[in-house]
């Protein structure tokens, strides 16, 4: 039996696929409208439809554009993405809790629809984006005034103990340590080698809070002193250094479980994606729309790129899983070798 083209798109009109939704329009003969697959208009019966390859062809069979999908002009995922990128301009504005009402007002909706809309796209809330950018903005500011209370009112905050509840456990250090550049706390680091170069590795109390991966130990021994220029990094012992055997051990077998406890730091959405790496098997990938789409918000792929590169615990999340569609390897924070290196090392490649 021939499948043919006709019969591919009867199949994603009726699973209402969108994946490639400038690839195909259909026509209704019994209302001579025309329509994108994913539109939300009840769906046809199969004798009524038409398939072409272009809403041009479309119209020159005698159809016109449908007035809800709008297939001539701007898809509705693209008119929505626009929406909620003029609703997280305002919410990022604001210095007090935005009222989500005017808010959606302004992006064209009902609260109810852009809430849903707005989860959809960022894979967090419109509440929890606030909160997260809240909390960056205090991080950006104690690193700025290096006074803890200017902080917390700069950043919006209208008491110290809702910014030390929401903010303060994210830093993995105190909030005026942090503001102080890491004054009067402990960072214990070791630099190791391994088949792909050096490995630094660093912990606060908390657990391991980086792993990074470079040509020489001096460049990456630099990048934690710049983080943290006034904390005290310790050398590691012997404990540590069984610590940085773990980790080594990680990257030349990737099949060894780490058992290791992590300190991430992260926004909302930052810390979901990762969640997800790290529940991608050994010797598998996923690309970023697969990413985005588990995570409930299908167009925000190059948000998904951005969190992959914020990632600072090489191979512990394991970023280097991620590749674009059709399995092509993209950017990696340490190098497009190491990620080929570790993906052929696990057999993904």
């Amino acid at each position: 039996m021939t499948v043919t083209a006709s019969d591919l798109w009867l199949e994603r009109l009726r699973n209402r696929d969108t994946s490639e939704g400038g690839s195909f329009v259909y026509g209704v003969v019994t209302t001579g409208v025309y329509c994108r697959p994913g539109c939300p208009s009840r769906l046809p019966r199969k004798e009524n439809v038409r398939f072409f390859t272009s809403g041009q062809e479309a119209e020159r069979a005698g159809f016109r554009a449908c007035r809800r999908c709008r297939p001539d002009g701007v898809s509705l995922e693209e008119r929505q993405a626009k929406a909620v990128c003029k609703a997280c301009a305002l919410i990022e504005a604001a210095e007090e809790k935005p009222d989500f009402d005017e808010v959606a007002k302004a992006a064209g909706m009902s609260r109810h629809h852009f809430h849903r809309i707005f989860k959809q796209t960022t894979g967090v809330t419109p509440g929890a984006y606030f909160n997260a950018r809240r909390r960056t903005r205090a991080l950006e500011e104690l690193s700025r005034t290096r006074t803890v209370t200017d902080a917390i009112y700069g950043a919006g905050y209208s008491s110290s103990s809702r910014f030390y509840e929401t903010c303060a456990p994210l830093l993995g250090l105190k909030p005026s340590s942090f503001a102080k550049g890491g004054a009067g706390e402990v960072i214990r680091f070791a630099v190791g080698e391994c088949s792909l170069g050096s490995v630094l590795v660093a912990a606060t109390a908390q657990g391991i809070c980086a792993i990074e991966l470079g040509d020489s130990p001096e460049p990456l021994v630099e990048v934690l002193q710049d983080r943290f220029p006034d904390a005290e990094l310790k050398g590691g012992d012997a404990d540590f250094e069984r610590v940085v055997a773990q980790v080594i051990g990680l990257v030349e077998e990737p099949k060894r479980a780490l058992g290791l406890p992590l300190h991430v730091r992260g926004t909302a959405f930052q810390q979901k994606i990762w969640e997800i790496l790290r529940s991608i098997p050994i010797g598998e990938t996923m690309s970023y729309a697969e990413v985005a789409a588990k995570a409930g918000c299908p167009s925000a792929v190059r948000a998904v790129a951005s969190a992959c590169a914020a990632n600072k615990l090489a191979v512990a999340i394991p970023c280097h899983r991620v590749v674009r569609t059709g399995g092509a390897l993209s950017g990696y924070r340490w190098g497009v070798e190491r990620k080929a290196a570790l993906l052929k090392r696990e057999g993904a490649l």
